[in-house]
């Protein structure tokens, strides 16, 4: 079968189409025919060698159909979801026309959308899903801010938040970007400088209910600050860079009566973490109403797999980069 394999760690040029064995399922793992895939930022820190020792074969996440299960939990020829599950890390990834995947970390749904349409649902959905409903227990009437508002995972929940009935503040860094956000669902567009807290506590003297910040350590000691007491903040990304904050100091550096919390999306699919907790079918029903605005902001085909990654590596996405196969 065809795979895109890291040759060795570095830039895009270490991406090679390559043909390489079939996987066969273990016991408990499914095997998928690969008919597209989502593009994440998690792929560049695999390809660029800083998570360690990884799959030569990246990709997170992917979409198509069963072509074995010897468990026999799904049925050969249905329409399937994957993500997370070790893929890309610890076992082959989806890049690739085919990949076996932990029964865990693969979800059965019907719908009516293209591949590359649905590719653009499994990881940013589940994790903006579980940021929003988990770790900051949302609710129709609360104010949220959405820091990195125009990735793919910011984009999620701005679509989840605004049609759960909150007041959603979207941060950009661009001008141009904010008609776009509105169109979401935002109530207001802010344009991103560092500093937010001030401008923030004009606008709410009292402070915001949550705040979902996927800039990352760049940001987040600045987003506590525009938090209401017993507010909540999600550190859900690393936009700004993964550098840690320097001198960072708890008792220092954070207000003593706000609520902070990380989400990490490779949890997806463990015990604590289940798929069954994501409501994948609803989600992609509304995706299909037009409720929720997912589409894939460009589409790529296998072979142009380094323009891709250097698209998103250098932040000119605009939302999500899905890759679909022609097999």
């Amino acid at each position: 079968m065809r795979a895109i394999v890291i040759k060795e760690f570095g830039n895009t040029d270490q991406l090679e189409l390559q043909e390489i064995p079939m996987p066969v399922p273990e016991q408990n793992q499914v095997l998928i025919q690969i008919k597209a895939f989502g593009l994440n930022r998690a792929e560049l820190y695999m390809r660029q060698g800083s998570w360690g020792d990884v799959s030569r074969v990246s990709g997170i996440e992917c979409v198509g159909i069963v072509a074995g299960d010897p468990s026999g939990h799904f049925a050969k020829g249905q329409k399937v979801i994957a993500l997370m599950g070790g893929m890309g890390r610890s076992i082959q990834g989806s890049y690739a026309e085919y990949t076996c995947v932990p029964v865990s970390n693969v979800v059965a749904i019907e719908t009516s959308l293209s591949w590359e349409q649905l590719a653009a649902v499994p990881e940013s959905y589940a994790t903006a899903w579980s940021c929003l409903h988990g770790n900051l227990h949302i609710q129709t009437g609360q104010t949220l801010l959405i820091r990195g508002a125009t990735s793919a995972l910011g984009r999620a929940a701005l679509n989840i938040a605004a049609r759960h009935g909150l007041d959603v503040i979207a941060t950009t860094r661009h001008t141009a970007q904010e008609e776009d956000l509105l169109a979401l669902g935002a109530k207001h567009v802010l344009i991103d400088h560092g500093k937010l807290a001030p401008e923030i506590r004009q606008r709410y003297p009292q402070g915001i209910d949550a705040v979902l910040d996927i800039v990352g350590n760049s940001s987040i000691l600045d987003s506590v600050q525009s938090l209401r007491r017993y507010g909540h903040a999600c550190l859900a990304g690393f936009l700004g860079g993964s550098a840690a904050i320097p001198e960072f100091n708890p008792i220092r550096d954070l207000p003593s009566d706000v609520y902070l919390s990380f989400f990490a999306s490779f949890m997806l699919g463990m015990p604590d973490y289940p798929l069954s907790a994501i409501p994948f079918q609803t989600i992609i029903r509304r995706v299909e109403l037009g409720n929720y605005r997912a589409a894939p902001a460009r589409v790529f085909a296998f072979e142009q797999i380094r323009e891709a990654q250097a698209l998103m590596e250098n932040s000119q996405a605009g939302g999500k980069l899905v890759v679909r196969l022609t097999t």
